[in-house]
């Protein structure tokens, strides 16, 4: 079976899908605001904000009604059949951002058997930043009881051939269209047409194909291929493994290979798209002592080293990372960070977008650093070479940019 196939997908029917769809959950962490304008901008209807929670809200002394209301609202959903079912079936999905580019993509579902985010992993799907295993928990605790997923994983093919993606692209006029509107909150526009039948079937077999020859992709390098990287929503994807492996613990010996919950929703991109590019997500450390913070730093700067811009308040500086303590600016800043704060206060955010870490570093004792962005193609061959990269190394486009939860899936 190919890692990536079709599935039953959700779409909701006779509703507003302007106010359905809402942003990823790990977005606007530090920015309450956003979201209580998400909720009022979909109040009672339903919407997708009534299916998920907000990373902001993780941990909050409400989360446990929160989750019961999630729960409650899936089920309801599924009563009411607020949703239309797509039987066995990709839509291909087109985003305009905010540039005018436009992003295309192939939903569909992976195989969670084909999965590891463990470091070290040779699996056929990988993490491409390191997991923080501590993350898993607050979010098993949000799908364990779910009936639904809603994706906003984005998984990366390393197709420089144009053989996957793109001949959907060339006849999507003639698929059935599902959705044209724009998103909320200055998301853009997005499209998307229902990939059934042949076209589905077409698909897999260039798929199959693929698959076969990515072993010759990669022969100067000693580590195993990877079919499919995930670019982005790694922690998601890992609460839908940790999961089903719960399941498949609580039920040894019984045949979960066509148990929904063996795989997860995802939007297929492919990394040669010139539309998708790589923004760097920058560090806020709040609660701390910037001073020191900044003298600390010190020890591991050199002369000729990544040059990585700092803010504090109105007080702007770079500092020239030692390019011989990594390969990457932010391996070097993020092995210093992790290191400087189990020792000091503060605490720190992953931010993206220039604006907003200049914003966020007007706040009293702390301190905003803005990292360079990754060369798209360091992705795979780091990947396979050198294992998953430091957490939080790239985004794929700027928070407004950020997958939107439209389609959904049953999990149980």
């Amino acid at each position: 079976m190919n890692v990536f196939t079709s599935t039953d997908i959700l779409l909701p029917q006779n509703t507003e899908l302007e106010r359905w769809a809402v942003i990823a959950c790990d977005q606007f962490t530090s920015d309450p605001a956003y979201w209580q304008r998400v909720r009022a901008a979909a109040g009672d209807d339903p919407s997708a904000i009534h299916l998920i929670l907000p990373e902001a809200e993780l941990g909050s002394v409400c989360e446990g009604d929160a989750i019961k209301a999630i729960n409650a609202a899936m089920e309801r959903y599924l009563q009411e059949n607020v949703f239309t079912v797509y039987p066995n079936s990709y839509v291909y999905v087109e985003r305009t951002l905010a540039d005018g580019s436009v992003r295309p993509g192939l939903l569909g579902a992976v195989d969670l058997e084909q999965y590891d985010y463990h470091p070290g992993s040779d699996s056929s799907i990988r993490a491409t930043e390191r997991t923080v295993l501590e993350r898993i928990p607050p979010r098993q605790r949000v799908r364990k009881d779910a009936a639904i997923e809603l994706p906003h994983v984005l998984m990366l093919c390393d197709d420089e051939q144009k053989m996957l993606i793109e001949p959907i692209q060339a006849i999507r006029d003639t698929l059935p269209k599902l959705y044209d509107f724009e998103l909320m909150e200055q998301g853009g526009h997005i499209r998307g047409w229902l990939v059934q039948g042949q076209a589905a079937k077409d698909f897999d077999d260039r798929l199959t194909a693929f698959c076969a020859s990515v072993g010759s992709k990669y022969s100067d390098l000693t580590g195993a291929p990877v079919l499919l990287a995930v670019g982005d929503g790694n922690h998601s994807l890992a609460t839908a493994k940790s999961c089903y492996e719960a399941l498949r613990a609580a039920n040894p010996g019984v045949d979960l290979s066509r148990h929904p919950a063996r795989y997860s929703l995802v939007e297929l991109e492919n990394i040669h798209d010139p539309s998708l590019v790589f923004a760097p997500i920058h560090r806020i450390i709040t609660g701390a002592d910037t001073k020191k913070l900044l003298a600390d730093l010190s020890s591991v700067c050199a002369d000729g080293g990544y040059a990585v811009g700092w803010v504090v308040g109105e007080q702007t500086g770079t500092v020239y990372l030692d390019k011989a303590k990594g390969e990457l600016a932010v391996a070097v800043l993020q092995e210093f960070l992790d290191q400087w704060l189990s020792e000091n206060q503060g605490k720190i955010d992953y931010i993206h977008g220039d604006d907003e870490v200049r914003e966020l570093a007007q706040q009293e004792n702390a301190i905003g650093f803005l990292l360079p962005a990754m060369e798209k193609h360091q992705l795979f061959r780091g990947v396979i070479s050198g294992g998953a990269l430091p957490r939080k190394t790239f985004s794929m486009g700027h928070a407004r940019e950020k997958r939107y939860y439209l389609e959904g899936r049953r999990i149980k």
